[in-house]
């Protein structure tokens, strides 16, 4: 509440107020500087997580039980200021999932949207609708919302990814739904690999109306470290590092050519050794993963040393700088999908 007002205005508008409120009434005027702000305010800061730390907690937690028992067994990473929300930004979150030799995590499906980013291991799968993707280390791997999904590890070696899942954004519009499927794991129904090699060659079946499924909303949804890390290195050698974001790739939905879910952009980046961008704010709120290299991050003025697997939040509009000091790798999710749909989205470069 701003401006002048006498000690009988004031008694008048506190008795109004009063009023008011039984019947869940309150005036605009008194929040209106806090609702309709001059810039983007968030309560969401700046964090980093150790990726040595996180995993000790996760093995501890593989000691203690199991991933039938658990459903899934995932750490939450939390942004510091959002305690008790399970996000680590308003929009989006984040955990890193173990399952262990043997393991299943059993089959289920849901309306939030997830990505698994590998942080460690080889061999351990994801099985989409009865397909499985084999997971290596730094792959991407999708699962759509709504999309039958189980976990599985036949390999001899622990398997931990990287969760990221819209699941603030569907809370915030009320339409959570899940479904468990009766068995652990659903039926096999293609061999693995095989949308991948559909739909990753920037083809996609044609077929006549009506005589062949429609081609579906996510196809694909394995993307490989080894197939993008070279189209990064590509890139590097025929152009000179964009000035804010490096030498940056985008993943894309084959059907669409938007992003890849509806409310989840991924993207990865390279910064050569010595490189350092310029400032750079943005709407989106992203979380970043260190593939490989070594720098430091400069985000809302603090300095964070980056080392390979850190895990790091970049809330909205926050002044972010990337410096490497040898060839920087990172991958890197956020809602900036969402924002563009509600022609929200705002960026500011220094």
């Amino acid at each position: 509440m701003t401006g002048f007002r006498t000690n009988d205005q004031q008694g008048q508008l506190r008795r109004l107020y009063e009023d008011m409120r039984p019947q869940h009434l309150y005036p605009l005027w008194e929040v209106l500087s806090g609702l309709v702000t001059p810039e983007p305010v968030t309560r969401a800061v700046p964090a980093q997580w150790r990726y040595a730390d996180v995993r000790h907690h996760l093995m501890r937690a593989g000691d203690l039980i199991s991933a039938e028992q658990a459903e899934r067994r995932v750490i939450i990473l939390e942004n510091p200021g959002l305690a008790g929300e399970s996000a680590i930004t308003p929009r989006l979150y984040a955990g890193l999932q173990l399952v262990l030799p043997g393991e299943v995590a059993p089959c289920h499906r849901h309306s939030q949207s997830a990505l698994r980013f590998v942080m460690e291991g080889a061999g351990a799968f994801t099985a989409i609708d009865g397909e499985k993707a084999v997971m290596s280390r730094y792959d991407l791997i999708l699962t759509p919302n709504w999309r039958w999904h189980d976990h599985g590890n036949p390999s001899p070696d622990p398997m931990i990814w990287l969760d990221g899942l819209d699941i603030p954004t569907v809370r915030a519009l009320d339409a959570q739904f899940a479904e468990k499927l009766a068995s652990a794991q659903y039926a096999e129904t293609l061999p693995p690999g095989t949308t991948r090699r559909l739909y990753g060659r920037s083809l996609r079946p044609l077929r006549s109306p009506g005589t062949g499924d429609a081609v579906p909303r996510e196809p694909m949804f394995h993307y490989p470290y080894a197939e993008w890390r070279d189209a990064l290195d590509a890139m590097a050698r025929i152009e000179k590092p964009d000035p804010h974001v490096g030498h940056a790739l985008e993943f894309r939905n084959p059907a669409t050519g938007g992003s890849v879910m509806p409310t989840i952009s991924a993207q990865v980046r390279l910064l050569p050794a010595g490189f350092e961008t310029c400032a750079r704010q943005s709407t989106e709120s992203a979380v970043f993963v260190v593939v490989s290299g070594t720098g430091e991050a400069e985000i809302g003025g603090e300095t964070f040393v980056l080392s390979e697997r850190d895990v790091l939040v970049v809330p909205t509009w926050k002044p972010t700088r990337w410096r490497a000091d040898g060839d920087l790798v990172l991958f890197g999710f956020s809602d900036r999908v969402v924002q563009e749909k509600l022609c929200l989205y705002r960026e500011c470069l220094g």
